[in-house]
């Protein structure tokens, strides 16, 4: 096996050790200790990657069609042409060198910031990846001197609520929409700063 291993370059070996990992955490989830994850900022090519990924989990989690990985990209779209490193940031969530979640915070007014694309991938929940994602948000709105962090999501991201609500955010408005081929419920909520 080892001779076979050094005959593969660098980007197949990290392939198949990679896919061995895979395949054992399928086969013994508990097997694998926890492993840190760091943040970072947003880079080249993080973007296109968390709208195909947001729009693959959706679909595959809650039935979303192709429109919801549209509006992802043009949230990513408009923060990247718009950026304001004095109101706005990213924070990529990275595992054993993986994308395994983020979180935006985008300008809306001098008084309001909005907490906008949250995810983490499903082997990286239960860590507190997104509580961490969501306390790094409201730290950054904070020192920025915004008076209120926003969020609109929907009802059926019941682990993303618990989170808005652990960290103090209250329910403002819901409303019934049929978004991404679906019937939902979307809310909007906010935190006083």
């Amino acid at each position: 096996i080892g001779a076979i291993f050094k005959q593969l370059g660098p980007m197949d070996q990290r392939k198949l050790l990679k896919s061995m990992k895979d395949i054992r955490q399928i086969l013994e989830p508990d097997a694998e200790p926890r492993v840190p994850y760091m943040l970072r900022g947003l880079k080249v090519g993080d973007a296109g990657w968390i709208a195909r990924r947001q729009g693959m989990l959706y679909h595959e989690e809650f039935g979303w069609d192709h429109t919801f990985e549209a509006m992802v990209a043009e949230i990513l779209v408009a923060y990247i042409r718009n950026f304001d490193a004095r109101r706005e940031n990213a924070w990529i969530a990275e595992r054993e060198g993986e994308i395994v979640g983020s979180v935006f915070v985008v300008h809306q007014s001098d008084a309001v910031a909005k907490l906008r694309l949250l995810y983490v991938e499903p082997a990286a929940r239960g860590l507190g990846i997104g509580a961490r994602l969501v306390d790094e948000c409201i730290a950054f709105a904070r020192a920025r001197r915004y008076t209120t962090l926003t969020l609109w999501t929907n009802d059926i991201l019941a682990s993303a609520r618990k989170i808005y609500q652990s960290a103090g955010f209250k329910l403002a408005e819901e409303e019934h929409h049929h978004s991404f081929g679906v019937d939902l419920v979307g809310q909007n909520w906010n935190l006083a700063l």
